[in-house]
């Protein structure tokens, strides 16, 4: 089994279709951290590849990848596509495309973006770049732990970079967030992206002009803003068990500043249905293997949304009561499991791919409060992160279940309203592909919980993630991270030993 996401078509195909010219930039996927090439163009043509280089793999590689260890899907019984990822059997040689393509399509072109900005003190693309550069490198981080970055991205002055530590990037992440906000955003060098912002796109204009127009008068530097400020409370969420002062320090210091966090989604839309022009893991998982069946419902999430009654469940299956495989369990042949008739987890050729949504911004927000402010307010953001998500989903009014099964645990304890919102995390990232975020925040929380049984058991609680039936690892390992990938150990000399995939990045639990 190997993911390998043939995307140059896409991004550049991508790009055409919504800015109305094609990008002159090659996208090589083959390139690593330590062989980037050269760049040319400005800042304007590079933007908008950069970002359908990390929206290709989040929402492509990864969300494949999440939507399986996340547990809202599993391999079909009746294929065999993601057989070995379904049972954690995965080593350097298959999964190589995040990897690769996040370095040479994403990071080398923002960081060119950056070196640009400086130059001409365009703040605007200076913190564009450099809010994406580090949710990119993020992800890497929360993947693998330790990647290159303080000497990463030089070309052929240093073939053999250095891998830092996943703590010490978060740091230096952090502070160049800090410095891109710091700017002048009134600044006359300032120019208007308009149309190449896929991320937060001018909303009137029919020319370029007016779109740049457009995009400044809406103030979506704000957006940016607040874009950045939401990752930065993200990072510091992440600190909590291991770095918990560095955590609550930041995560305070944002308040004391009154930040504004997102209120609208981050990511990219626009998508049509369209070979190379639609959403990645629609164009890799069904239009490139041509079916759609490779993976179903799985029985960890489908049974909790059944037995809540929660509309969402239609948005992931098509079904309010879908017939759904038991994690990890493509061997079972017993008719009785109706494996033939399991639900498809449904993706759409025009679904956005989201990096931070509103729901979870919310959700974090009403993690924070819970945290460092005796809960005040939390209930609310709780309230309205969860109707966020079902708003996003075409699920109409979550009040009900508010009210009922989700209603916020006010009187419970501290663990038990992290669980209500991480659990409501899980749910929303289903919304535009966003599934790695699912598989990232339980090594954070610990939630959804572990069941102690595999899902067959009568004593299986729907909801609590099970060990999957085929796993190759140790009795009760869960998959915590990915391997170096292979092209990284043959050219970098530097790259360090093979940690086991069950061992937690440096943040997690």
């Amino acid at each position: 089994m190997k993911i390998s996401f043939k995307n140059s078509v896409l991004i550049a195909g991508v790009v055409a279709g919504m800015l109305g010219t094609g990008c002159k930039k090659q996208l090589d996927v083959n390139r690593t951290p330590n062989s980037p090439g050269a760049e040319q163009g400005t800042p304007k043509l590079v933007f908008p590849a950069a970002v359908m280089g990390t929206a290709a793999r989040v929402g492509g590689d990864l969300a494949i990848l999440g939507a399986i260890w996340g547990q809202y899907a599993t391999q079909s019984a009746l294929s065999s596509q993601y057989r070995q990822l379904d049972a954690y059997n995965v080593d350097g040689s298959q999964i190589n495309g995040p990897y690769t393509g996040m370095f040479s399509q994403g990071l080398k072109n923002y960081q060119f973006i950056i070196d640009k900005a400086k130059e001409t003190q365009d703040w605007n693309f200076l913190l564009m770049a450099t809010t994406m550069k580090a949710y990119t490198m993020g992800v890497l981080v929360d993947l693998y732990d330790k990647v290159p970055y303080t000497e990463a991205l030089q070309g052929a002055t240093n073939l053999n970079p250095k891998f830092d530590d996943g703590q010490a990037i978060y740091t230096a992440l952090l502070a160049e967030l800090d410095a891109a906000l710091a700017k002048d955003f009134t600044a006359s060098t300032n120019t208007s992206p308009g149309k190449v912002d896929l991320i937060f796109p001018p909303t009137g204009g029919t020319s370029d002009v007016d779109k740049e127009i457009s995009w400044n008068s809406g103030g979506n530097i704000n957006k940016w803003k607040q874009f950045a400020n939401t990752l930065k409370l993200k990072f510091f969420l992440r600190m909590v068990n291991k770095n918990a002062a560095a955590a609550q320090a930041g995560i305070q210091k944002l308040y004391t500043d009154n930040v504004t966090f997102l209120s609208t989604d981050a990511g990219v839309s626009g998508f049509t249905d369209v070979a190379g022009k639609d959403n990645p893991m629609y164009e890799q998982n069904i239009r490139q293997l041509n079916t759609p069946d490779n993976i179903r419902a799985s029985k960890t999430l489908a049974t909790f949304l059944q037995d809540k009654v929660d509309p969402r469940i239609t948005y992931f299956y098509g079904s309010a009561s879908p017939v759904s495989i038991h994690q990890g369990d493509y061997l079972q042949t017993d008719a009785s499991f109706n494996y033939g008739n399991a639900a498809r987890l449904v993706q759409r050729a025009t679904d956005p791919v989201i990096f931070i949504s509103a729901a979870e911004s919310l959700l974090m927000q009403a993690e924070a409060r819970e945290r460092y402010y005796a809960g005040a307010g939390a209930k609310a953001l709780y309230d309205a992160g969860v109707q966020a998500s079902f708003t996003a989903m075409g699920a109409g009014s979550a009040a009900t279940l508010l009210a009922g099964a989700y209603a916020y645990p006010t009187a419970g304890t501290l663990d038990q309203k992290i669980e209500a919102i991480s659990t409501q995390k899980w749910i929303s990232f289903g919304y535009g592909v966003h599934y790695i975020e699912g598989f990232f925040e339980k090594q954070r929380t610990g939630y959804p919980k572990t069941s102690p049984v595999y899902s067959t058991s009568p004593s299986y609680v729907s909801g609590q993630w099970v060990i999957s039936k085929n796993s190759v690892l140790a009795a009760g390992q869960l998959p915590r991270r990915l391997v170096f990938p292979d092209v990284e150990k043959n050219r970098n000399s530097n790259t360090p030993a093979i940690v086991p995939i069950q061992t937690g990045v440096w943040w997690a639990l």
